[in-house]
């Protein structure tokens, strides 16, 4: 296990690594070909040009040694398609959790009989690239992998190393195939099956499934790099632990355990673990979670079945679907081998609502209550030009995920068709209202045109008017019930916003608490009247804002349950910072932990802890080469600090540290 560790870890498989330097864009589009033509002829392009390489003393194989993924159109014809129609993550099939269970128990060859002739070639593909790693295998006098390469997928898994391996290659196909942020599933659901026989059967032990395990959450790291979105790190690679078993118990057995040591032990950014718990979870588990959080990895994150899965019923989801919910690549609920969801397609910037009714409609209301008006008004507004904007969706065929479905082509849709927007700034804009409430209209000491000039002028020369806005103004965290009531205002009124709208693929509007990348992107946003200057950040997610004073992390938890986390259920964890100091003690895991039920018995939807170190991470800006695996949490995922850009640094280093 050390020697593939080390190999993985130290980058020395990246030796394998090579470009092709082809243009099929230019090919594909003189030769006028159809959609499906196209990705399927790259798709088998990629199989031929990939080489099999298997790492010293690897078990579960397969390393991506191509390293780009060439499109399959010129930019004039994506500049067309995109005339009148949005392109989500540039046209890729993105945030899908194939139905990994029903594809292993089927196994290709027979599902290759169900296909259409694009799915039938790609299939055919991925199975001659890994007759390609079983060749490899043999030369290497590997039988024993040459054996299982021999079986999966073309049938399915006897063993629980076979279904790992199966497991690799569905995934590894997915993003051969131009997908996007393809997620994990249930690895203790659809897993455990596997496992449980050969252990009862004495085909395995614990340890040596431990140690299978851990090479298999290796496996993901390989290849990271070239998954990567907005930062190195955000590749979409969540696995969900946990949660109903759909006959009114729970899953937490001996796999997800031996997942959580994995993971702990590794200490490395992927997989990225989720748990789903409850009110019955008991603390054992949180225990288990915290003492993940305390190794630094910014992970779990938990979400709440109480909440999510009555939440997911109501928006028209199957019981069954619902219960069986994981988390895409960030934090947003979708159901595993059903339907096309869009679960992350637009944000409603509350932070620019505020600004723009400040501005607009502030001096003509004679009270608080017809302000507040205007700022539902402006969030329907917002909701209308969201959805005048998403008349038309297009993407990209993906053969290889439709067949991982296995309901039609997944790119023009499925069985669930929702878009989810995003709820951006929610602390700023219910501060902004808190201090607008209590200086324009209930003490009158500060005017309209006061205020707004002082915004508009980012507070140069209204020091004492700043410092008020900033630390004396009740702060949404602080349990205070009158700033607590406009997060509860705003949230409920962007659900309402939402309600009854149809999206352009049949579906629902999903409202959420995420604030994703929107918390940096606010260069454009000028000074907030909650005492934000411009070009500072909002919180992160569903947080407090970075300058409030917080009375510790129970007075958060007790502001950001008081809304009805149901109706804004997209996804968006509370997201707390504790120094990393604290977990020294195994009583402040303990009560860590405790705290973490608090927030699942009281209600809340998602949660998300970071153990951090300020001074570590300062020292890391400075001396990146000496805190290479320093791992930090960005938003819905995880990252090594020194590989991010100053920005996102700055901001995780600005963030409320907490103790218990």
């Amino acid at each position: 296990m050390k020697e593939i560790y080390d190999f993985i870890t130290q980058k020395k498989h990246l030796k394998y690594r090579r470009c092709l330097d082809i243009n099929l864009a230019e090919e594909f589009c003189g030769q006028k070909l159809c959609a499906k033509e196209r990705v399927t002829r790259r798709f088998e392009l990629m199989c031929r040009e990939e080489l099999p390489v298997i790492l010293p003393g690897e078990k579960i194989c397969f390393t991506r040694t191509v390293g780009n993924l060439p499109d399959v159109y010129t930019k004039a014809e994506r500049d067309e398609m995109k005339r009148g129609a949005r392109m989500p993550e540039g046209g890729a099939i993105s945030n899908l959790t194939p139905d990994y269970a029903r594809i292993m128990t089927t196994g290709f060859d027979a599902l290759r009989d169900t296909l259409d002739s694009y799915g039938q070639r790609e299939i055919d593909a991925i199975l001659y690239l890994v007759s390609k790693y079983r060749d490899e295998a043999l030369k290497q006098q590997n039988t024993e992998l040459a054996e299982i390469l021999e079986r999966v997928p073309r049938q399915s898994p006897r063993t629980f190393r076979e279904a790992l391996q199966f497991f690799r290659i569905i995934h590894f196909a997915c993003i051969l195939d131009g997908c996007h942020h393809v997620t994990l599933g249930r690895f203790d659901k659809y897993m455990y099956p596997y496992y449980k026989a050969d252990i009862n059967y004495g085909k395995l032990t614990e340890d040596k499934a431990y140690d299978l395990i851990r090479e298999f959450f290796l496996s993901f790291n390989k290849d990271s790099d070239i998954y990567s979105c907005v930062q190195l790190g955000d590749n979409g690679q969540s696995m969900v632990l946990g949660g109903s078993d759909g006959n009114g118990g729970e899953i937490f057995n001996e796999l997800t355990v031996l997942a959580l040591r994995a993971s702990r032990e590794n200490m490395l950014i992927d997989p990225k673990i989720n748990l789903r718990v409850s009110s019955k979870t008991p603390l054992e588990v949180f225990i288990k979670g915290t003492e993940l959080t305390r190794a630094g990895l910014g992970f779990p994150q938990y979400s709440n079945d109480d909440i999510v899965i009555p939440a997911l019923t109501e928006m028209g989801y199957d019981r069954a679907d619902a219960e069986d919910y994981v988390v895409a690549a960030c934090w947003e609920f979708i159901i595993p081998g059903h339907g096309a969801d869009i679960p992350n397609i637009a944000v409603m910037p509350f932070a620019d609502v505020i600004n723009t009714v400040l501005h607009r409609d502030l001096k003509s209301c004679t009270d608080f209550e017809q302000f507040k008006e205007c700022v539902k008004k402006e969030i329907g507004n917002i909701a209308d030009t969201i959805d005048n904007r998403l008349k038309r969706i297009k993407y990209l065929p993906s053969p290889f995920m439709s067949a991982m479905l296995g309901e039609g082509d997944v790119s023009e849709g499925g069985k669930y068709n929702n878009f989810g927007i995003h709820g951006a700034g929610i602390a700023t804009a219910a501060d902004s209202l808190t201090a607008i409430k209590k200086y324009v209209f209930d003490e009158k000491s500060v005017t309209a045109d006061e205020l707004i000039n002082a915004v508009d002028n980012d507070f140069e020369g209204s020091g004492e008017l700043l410092h008020r806005l900033r630390y004396e103004t009740p702060k949404l965290g602080q349990n205070d019930s009158e700033a607590d009531d406009m997060a509860v205002f705003l949230l409920n009124s962007f659900a309402k916003a939402l309600s009854g709208r149809v999206n352009s693929r049949g579906g629902i509007y999903r409202a959420g608490t995420g604030t994703a990348m929107e918390y940096l992107s606010v260069k454009n946003i000028p000074a907030s009247p909650d005492g934000r200057r411009r070009g500072e950040p909002l919180g992160t997610n569903y947080s407090p804002s970075l300058f409030a004073k917080i009375n510790g992390p129970m007075s958060v938890i007790r502001s950001f349950t008081k809304p009805d986390l149901k109706k804004t259920c997209n996804g968006g964890p509370l997201t707390l910072e504790f120094h990393a100091g604290i977990f020294d003690s195994e009583d402040a895991v303990r009560k860590t932990a405790e705290l973490v039920k608090s927030y699942i018995d009281m209600g809340g939807h998602q949660l998300q802890l970071n153990a951090v170190n300020v001074k570590a991470l300062k020292e890391a800006q400075k001396n990146p080469q000496d805190y290479k695996n320093l791992i930090v949490r960005i938003w819905g995922w995880s990252a090594y600090f020194t590989e991010l850009d100053k920005p996102y640094q700055d901001h995780v280093i600005s963030r409320q540290e907490y103790t218990v």
